[in-house]
């Protein structure tokens, strides 16, 4: 029995120490440059579960900062002071202009306002964080503390492009938390894009084209590289110009981060080649749901066997047009079901008894609850993914940017209907979109396939992204994985210049025989004529 009880105690030891060693041994200094607003959401589940890992997580944020709070459990805060940012105000500003336009448009203005009209603000809002950036890296007692830190890996949403800046400035490996890249789909800067079959944010298509589709994907193609270059050139290359030293290219820069985190799968995303440095972690801030505060459960329970829709249009849209929001509550009110709708705005004068306006909500808790019915969503990329998870249809009213294409990729996959805010508030057809997906169950039937394919993974996306984090700072980088494509000039890229040598190569073979020959004939020629 004595030896019995010393082996238990031998045994538990050793547990004890196997559950304590790793972490200690794993934990790291890791510097996070974040973006706001949503982008901020899932970052910060991220961080949480980096935290819980035994990891020092370092916040940098601007002292305008509306989203990040100063103090957390999780992080530790490195706050720039700045006079000017990209704030809440701003953001929702372009929203609603955005909207009266739309709706007051024909379509051919709305695309010229879309891609042309918007580049002003799109270069103000980058030049605000190139502001920031500077702000940073001009504070030597900051950049000091920074290298005293001795991070191991700093990671960003490369929607800003401050964060690529800042690695290369403290020498650290780069993890991207990544969608979008500055204002285009990450994918067209570190993978092989063709775009006769991977549709341009902005298109409307999906992966099969006729040919008319295929030449608007290349217009926007090509509108979309351009707005990317004046950004870069204006905004960022003038910090790597002043910071960084000359030769640095921040669009080499910002394509050779070790790993990229990517925020979709292949149950979401249209097929496409890849890189052996993407990760893709889609819905990876989605679980299982937890209980409702009890006032909601109340009122979700009190639906009966109607159920309950849920309406969040995102983080900006806190009001809408008041004619909009009253066509909207009026539908809503000529529903059986209950209404949960996230509404910062003057109450609809339409609005009915069966409708719940609510400042916040915990929506993925309210998504997996078994009496939810139906998603009414602008498309954001969180909340697709949260519908997805759940398996809960959509119908989906896309304000701008890349919402309508989220939708359209559940819309091509049988579980979503589409509407536009020009459209939404004629003719009924929000109240016919909002029946047709309640009452033909295949769009419920889709949504379900689509969660049970999403789950079926050999690991969690939290868990594979986790790991590849720690991958990097464990090896000080991932140089193994990354091309060396970015490197190369476009003609070398796309191997213009082999083909020009080889063309080239091959005409000279064909001179050279034609010359050989018309030689060979005159030669023959020449001695039939001397015999004769």
């Amino acid at each position: 029995m004595p030896n019995d009880k010393m082996r238990l105690i031998y045994y538990c030891s050793a547990l004890l120490l196997m559950l304590i060693i790793p972490r200690s041994c794993q934990g790291g200094n890791i510097l996070v440059f974040p973006t706001e607003g949503s982008h901020w959401v899932n970052m910060e589940v991220l961080i949480k579960a980096l935290h819980s890992r035994g990891h020092n997580i370092t916040i940098v944020r601007s002292s305008k900062s509306w989203y990040i709070k100063e103090n957390s459990l999780y992080y530790h805060t490195l706050t720039v002071k700045v006079d000017k940012s990209l704030g809440q105000e701003f953001i929702s500003k372009i929203v609603i202009d955005v909207i009266n336009f739309e709706r007051g448009a024909m379509p051919l203005l709305q695309f010229l306002y879309m891609n042309f009209g918007m580049l002003s603000i799109f270069y103000e809002a980058h030049s605000l964080i190139a502001g920031y950036v500077s702000a940073i890296l001009d504070d030597q007692a900051l950049i000091r503390s920074m290298n005293d830190t001795k991070f191991d890996i700093l990671i960003t949403d490369p929607c800003w492009g401050g964060g690529t800046i800042l690695a290369k400035h403290l020498d650290l490996p780069l993890v991207y938390n990544v969608r979008w890249l500055i204002g285009a789909d990450a994918h067209f800067d570190i993978a092989p894009s063709p775009v006769s079959y991977i549709t341009i944010t902005g298109s409307g298509n999906t992966d099969k084209m006729t040919f008319l589709q295929r030449v608007k994907n290349m217009i926007l193609y090509i509108i979309t590289q351009a707005q990317n270059t004046f950004v870069i050139k204006l905004a960022y290359q003038k910090l790597c110009d002043k910071y960084l030293g000359p030769g640095i290219d921040f669009y080499q820069l910002m394509q050779a981060a070790d790993l990229w985190l990517m925020r979709v799968d292949f149950v979401f995303e249209f097929p496409r080649p890849t890189m052996p440095n993407v990760v893709y972690m889609g819905g990876f801030h989605c679980k299982p749901p937890k209980p409702l505060p009890a006032h909601l459960e109340e009122f979700v329970q009190s639906s009966g066997d109607h159920g309950v829709i849920l309406m969040s249009l995102g983080t900006f849209v806190d009001e809408l047009p008041e004619d909009l929001a009253n066509a909207i509550a009026g539908t809503f009110a000529k529903l059986p079901q209950k209404v949960i709708w996230r509404y910062k705005g003057t109450r609809p004068a339409a609005l009915g008894n069966n409708t719940l306006l609510v400042d916040w909500m915990p929506q993925n808790d309210l998504l997996g609850h078994s009496r939810i019915k139906l998603f009414v969503a602008h498309g954001g990329t969180n909340g697709v993914q949260e519908a997805l998870y759940h398996g809960v249809p959509v119908v989906g009213l896309p304000l701008f940017f890349d919402q309508y294409d989220n939708l359209l990729r559940l819309k091509a996959r049988g579980g979503a209907k589409i509407l536009t805010v020009v459209t939404v508030d004629k003719d009924d057809n929000f109240l016919k979109a909002i029946q047709e997906v309640l009452h033909e169950p295949s769009y419920r039937m889709n949504m379900k396939r689509l969660s049970r394919l999403h789950r079926d993974q050999p690991m969690k996306p939290l868990d594979s992204a986790l790991f590849w984090i720690e991958f990097v700072m464990r090896h000080r980088g991932a140089n193994h994985l990354r091309t060396e494509s970015y490197k190369l000039p476009w003609y070398s890229y796309h191997a213009v210049d082999v083909f020009v040598f080889l063309t080239g190569a091959v005409l000279l073979m064909i001179f050279t025989i034609v010359i050989f020959i018309r030689c060979l004939c005159n030669t023959v020629c020449k001695r039939k004529i001397k015999r004769e």
